[in-house]
């Protein structure tokens, strides 16, 4: 939260000597947000005055998060402030690197991958030994190696596809197909019939989502 509040107070003006009721209740209405009073690094004024009987003064002010150790404190920057008779107020925000994945494993379905990695599964869980589970520790084990063979059989059958922004779930091989047709052919018959292919294939698509969604919240 940041403002210029009009609010001159000795709890974030050094200059000033005195501490009214409003600055308490400017504090208590900050804290019911969960938010507190920043202390700038650079305890200078951030209102400047061209009357020379007036102080320049601190009455833009900055709230944030509570207790945070990281986003603790702000800058004053009077050497911005330029036509305008308020300094800048800024805080530095620190961006952790991020792993953005661009490739993606799948297996389409009713492909012969598909059925491939079922029956590794079924094989996988029938092979499991657990005829000595007498401990956590050796449930634990069984369970781990489940889940490696599991991983196994499913990195032995999925394809990896790169992710790109003309990437759609709803898409299928009938779409596929049918555009394929119309780039060969380049006829008007049969870009309609792809385009009546890509309509249907959406519409079974996302009426089996909004079924998914309904069956899952038990409700529209």
């Amino acid at each position: 939260m940041v403002e210029d509040f009009n609010i001159r107070d000795s709890l974030w003006d050094l200059s000033f000597l005195h501490h009214l009721f409003i600055g308490n209740d400017l504090i208590i209405i900050a804290d019911s947000f969960h938010l507190s009073l920043l202390f700038p690094t650079n305890q200078v004024p951030t209102r400047y005055t061209d009357n020379i009987n007036d102080s320049n003064s601190v009455i833009d002010l900055m709230f944030l998060q509570c207790n945070s150790s990281i986003l603790n404190n702000h800058s004053i920057h009077p050497e911005w402030y330029l036509s305008s008779d308020h300094a800048p107020l800024t805080i530095t925000i620190s961006i952790l690197d991020e792993f953005i994945n661009t490739c993606k494993s799948t297996i389409q379905k009713n492909k012969i991958e598909e059925k491939q990695f079922v029956n590794d599964t079924i094989s996988a869980i029938k092979n499991l030994d657990v005829s000595n589970l007498l401990d956590i520790l050796l449930l634990e084990k069984a369970i781990n190696d489940s889940s490696k063979n599991i991983d196994n059989a499913w990195n032995k059958n999925a394809k990896l596809t790169n992710i790109t922004k003309h990437s759609k779930r709803w898409w299928d091989n009938n779409c596929s197909r049918d555009l394929e047709k119309y780039r060969s052919s380049k006829s008007l018959e049969n870009w309609k019939f792809f385009c009546k292919t890509v309509k249907n294939t959406k519409r079974t698509f996302f009426d089996l989502k909004i079924m998914e969604i309904a069956n899952k919240k038990q409700g529209p």
